[in-house]
Order: structure tokens, then sequence, then C-alpha cells
């Protein structure tokens, strides 16, 4: 699963990954949980430049947690901030989504914790070993309110995890490589079966994880201490009240 990213990459780094063109400022954001805001990147019809065979791509927020359209009470369903891939296709709260509305999502990374046995579990910040920006494969959705406003909402595609990472967890997020970028937004003549191979477990040594502090389980805590190391024996304390996966209130950054 992925209950808490982090995007502390600059606009204009965005901009140059992802073949965007004016995406507003905002600031780094290291605990970012589900409920909350989220950057999603979505094709927006085809490039205007001559010799350019690229698919417009825009930047816009939606909500972590997607809400089907069909939803009549979005409160008796369970919170859908992640999609497994190999069943979205199938799935009714994903499978229009993942036809008409796939979705990247810039990340620099996610956190995830591994179970300890004492009902305590260390959490890690799991990062490109290289640094840089990752895109994960999403979902998104509108979802129309009994009172007519509308709410874009969003779903992280989930995966195996890749044999270094999965002692901590067995799944982790879909990585959608750059030069697949094209064929993954492409919703109008890829049909799910089309990118299914896209959603593959990256390569082993992609990823590093780092121990941290279970400081990270609080959605408060939002400084960049939170990806500080902190060795395993050091890092588990008392366990706080708020779990991995739980989210303070909607916010604009």
């Amino acid at each position: 699963m992925c209950g808490r990213f982090s995007l502390t990459a600059k606009p204009q780094e965005l901009e140059e990954f992802f073949a965007l063109v004016g995406v507003e400022d905002f600031p780094a954001r290291y605990n970012i949980a589900p409920t909350q805001p989220i950057l999603l990147v979505i094709a927006a019809g085809s490039r205007s430049e001559p010799g350019s065979n690229l698919p417009d791509r825009r930047a816009m927020l939606a909500r972590w947690g997607l809400i089907p359209a069909w939803t009549k009470d979005p409160k008796a369903l369970p919170a859908h901030f992640n999609a497994r891939s190999e069943t979205a296709a199938e799935k009714a709260s994903f499978k229009t989504a993942i036809r008409h509305r796939r979705v990247l999502i810039p990340a620099s990374g996610f956190y995830e914790w591994r179970r300890t046995g004492d009902k305590r579990s260390q959490a890690y910040w799991i990062r490109p070993k290289r640094g840089g920006i990752v895109a994960f494969g999403g979902l998104m959705e509108t979802y129309s309110e009994p009172g007519g406003s509308e709410i874009d909402t969003a779903a992280i595609l989930t995966t195996a995890a890749s044999g270094d990472i999965a002692h901590i967890h067995d799944r982790m997020p879909v990585m959608i490589r750059p030069e697949d970028f094209e064929a993954w937004l492409d919703c109008r003549t890829r049909e799910p079966r089309d990118v299914a191979h896209l959603m593959r477990t990256p390569e082993e040594g992609f990823f590093e994880a780092v121990p941290v502090s279970d400081r990270v389980n609080k959605v408060a805590n939002a400084g960049p201490d939170l990806q500080d190391r902190v060795e395993p024996a050091a890092a588990i304390r008392a366990p706080e009240k708020t779990k991995p996966g739980e989210a303070g209130q909607l916010t604009l950054f």
C-alpha cells in the first residue's frame, strides 16, 4: 500500500520532468496523507507545436481518496486511496477511471511501515537512490455531491514490492517511467489492457529505504526532519494515536 508520500521538487523541476508549463509555486511537502490535496499530471489534448507528437499535459489538484462517480454516500465506502493494479480494471470503484482517467502523481518518495513483531512498527522513508522525481501511476474521478458541487479525487495504483523492499511491505506504488508517460496518459486510444505492462514492479536497487522516526505517523508533523535517518532501536517510541493512512483537515498545501 501507500499511505504517505512526499513531494519536495520545485515547480521548475516538475515542468521539466513532466513537460508541463506554468506550474504554480508551492511549498515542499514532507508528509502527504489521504484526504489532503495532491498534485496530478493529466493529458489535455495534443500539442500545437509543429513536429511535436507529445500530448499536452497540465497539473491540477485533487483530493487523495478516490470517490466513484456512482457513489451515493461516500461515508459508506472504505477509503480508496490505493487501488491494486492487478484488479483495478475489474473493480466497480476503479474500472471507469482506469479506462478514461489515468493520471501521473509526482512524488519524491514514499513512506512505509514494517511490523516489528511486538505490536509496533518501524517507519521507512523510501526514495530513489539517485534522488529526483518519480511518477506514481494514478486514477482520477470527479464526484458530484448532492448539492451540485464537484470534487476531483484520486487514488494511487499499487503493485508487488521489489525484492529489496518486500521485507518492509509486500506492496508499493506503481512507477511509470518517463518514456511511458505518453502511453499511460493516452486514454483515447489505449485501453487498460494496452498499458497493463506499464504497471510493473520497479527494478531492485532503484529505491533505498531509510529508517526514520515514528513522528511521521502523526499528520501534524510535516517538517524535513521526518526524512532524517534514525537507527531503528532509537526510532520506535510509544505508538501515537494517529495511524498511517489517517489524515487531518483538507487544506491546499
